[in-house]
């Protein structure tokens, strides 16, 4: 689960993570009367959506008096923002958060994820913050750093403090700058994270001197670990997620919208991953990911159907299911049924593999039913393509 830049700043707030000051707003007024409660020399609006290169999308714009974040807060509200992680429909903004603006020295960017390799959390920094950090990792690696953090004790000072001397953090902030990097591995293990981002986290001026402060973060949530955490499930936007995926999610399936033409069924994430490469390969698009599981039942089955014809853009059906603990002839009989409930007007492709199925093949072709049955996943891969395209 995803939330929105103020509402990952909050929560890091909790933990004491040093953020600006500033509020969300739904409307233009009330951009204006957080501005005058903010009562600062510089101010910075932000469109708030569930995307990075907001700024490159005109979504961030600075601001000198409050009737200016009026105006900003205006042309921003109620756009379609594109960027290069929205894709070419953008996404609607709804609110903008109004901060307090700071003057930069220097940017910075840090990072935590779960290190499958090593079991281990990984921290993550770059001199190099407020860019891609996946085009600096590809072209530039040698200004990635990493601090692989043992769970059995957690991140040390003596870590944060290495890591804040290799991005050359002034020498009178590394204190700082090493707390606010426990805190935030506080946060990422507290609220059970599966990614938190700072970037860019900066250097800036003040009277006072200078000070580092998380101009702006992400946090992604393990939606398995929600049920424990009531306030941060309560954050989900509903507007900025597919309904099917979070319909998919309520009934305990992994469905994932692509946006192709080919309807996807599987059981198992690897054996989906497959049958989407392999679409790919026969110069087709999934339109999903979909895993029904190991113990697909009728209701199951009906469910995944429906949430697949409701994708306008599917043009066929692909149904590639290997019988394990589930048998063959049972899945049949679940695909009879869901295709009769859902009346199923699209070419359906059909492959079953594993336990009992000569039984299950013999029931769907004594089904009546308009079924294209494949014996391999390459078959039925190539014949989803023909279907989707419209050849016969």
């Amino acid at each position: 689960m995803n939330v929105h830049e103020y509402q990952a700043k909050e929560l890091l707030k909790t933990h004491s993570v040093n953020v600006q000051r500033g509020e969300v707003a739904s409307t233009s007024d009330e951009a204006q009367a957080i501005a005058h409660k903010l009562d600062c020399p510089m101010y910075i609006v932000k469109a708030q959506i569930h995307a990075g290169g907001r700024g490159k999308g005109g979504g961030v714009k600075l601001a000198k008096s409050p009737e200016e974040v009026k105006e900003h807060a205006n042309s921003i509200l109620g756009m379609n923002l594109v960027t290069h992680q929205t894709g070419p429909d953008g996404k609607l903004v709804s609110k903008v958060l109004v901060a307090q603006a700071s003057e930069i020295a220097n940017e910075l960017y840090l990072g935590m994820v779960v290190d499958r390799e090593s079991s281990c959390i990984v921290m993550i920094g770059s001199e190099e913050g407020g860019v891609d950090i996946e085009e600096v990792a590809a072209s530039r690696p040698e200004k990635i750093l990493k601090e692989f953090i043992d769970p059995a004790f957690g991140l040390p000072l003596f870590q944060a403090r290495r890591l804040a001397y290799g991005l050359n953090i002034p020498k009178d902030l590394v204190s700082k700058a090493a707390s606010l990097m426990v805190a935030l591995y506080s946060t990422f293990i507290d609220s059970d994270c599966s990614l938190a981002e700072i970037n860019p986290l900066a250097v800036t001026k003040t009277h006072e001197g200078q000070e580092i402060i998380a101009l702006d973060a992400k946090l992604n949530f393990d939606d398995n670990t929600l049920w424990r955490h009531p306030d941060i499930a309560s954050m989900r936007d509903p507007n900025e997620e597919d309904a099917r995926e979070l319909e998919a999610g309520k009934s305990g399936l992994s469905y994932i919208s692509l946006g192709g033409s080919i309807g996807c069924m599987v059981n198992g994430a690897g054996l989906a991953m497959a049958t989407m490469d392999l679409i790919k390969l026969h110069g087709g698009e999934p339109a999903n990911f979909l895993d029904v599981g190991g113990a697909a039942t009728t209701e199951t089955v009906s469910h995944a159907f429906r949430l697949i014809l409701a994708d306008e853009r599917v043009r066929a059906v692909l149904v590639n299911i290997f019988g394990g603990i589930m048998k063959c002839d049972v899945i049949a009989n679940g695909i009879i049924e869901a295709v009769k409930q859902e009346n199923l007007r699209l070419p359906l492709i059909v492959r079953l593999e594993g336990t009992n199925v000569e039984i299950g093949k013999q029931l769907l072709a004594g089904s009546g039913l308009n079924l294209i049955a494949a014996d391999g996943l390459a078959e039925a891969a190539q014949k989803a393509v023909v279907a989707a395209n419209g050849e016969s």
